[in-house]
């Protein structure tokens, strides 16, 4: 399980716009890596959508912010499209990153149990290490907060 003050666990996805995120390659700036259950649903929505909000706030810190879910690259594009997201999104269907990053979890919902994704968010630093750390996210106000963590790394 990925913790602050640990190296983050690179990556290499496909994205919504058929190209690739490799997070080592985006050494030298902070990077805020959110993983979400799926796409178009109504939290992960609301959360892309507040994520792309302030979008030009991360921009102006140098900081990068990649959503990453199980969906596929060509599911993602149909999210971006349809509500105009400004965030990159990376497909990760064999969870190789969700379950470096130990986001995939037993959830339950109903009295069902199942396995999926915990929304969680990490924040990491410019040198590739995992500066904070977001379990359980909820979803109202988060994006704030990471942006104001993202600020105080560099003061």
């Amino acid at each position: 399980m990925a913790e602050a003050g640990q190296k983050a666990p690179d990556f290499d996805l496909a994205t919504d716009g058929g190209g690739r995120v490799k997070l080592s390659k985006l050494k030298g700036s902070p990077v805020v890596v959110y993983f979400y259950p799926k796409d178009d649903t109504s939290g992960c929505t609301k959360e892309a959508q507040a994520f792309t909000d302030l979008a030009r706030d991360f921009a102006a810190l140098g900081a990068r912010v990649v959503g990453i879910s199980p969906d596929t690259a060509e599911s993602h594009a149909k999210f971006r499209a349809k509500y105009d997201l400004a965030v990159d999104l990376a497909a990760d269907p064999d969870r190789e990153a969700i379950e470096a990053y130990g986001v995939w979890i037993e959830k339950s919902m109903y009295g069902r149990t199942y396995m999926g994704v915990d929304r969680s968010t990490f924040l990491i630093d410019p040198k590739g290490r995992i500066a904070r750390v977001w379990r359980k996210v909820k979803v109202p106000g988060h994006a704030q907060e990471v942006l104001e963590a993202a600020k105080a790394l560099g003061s």
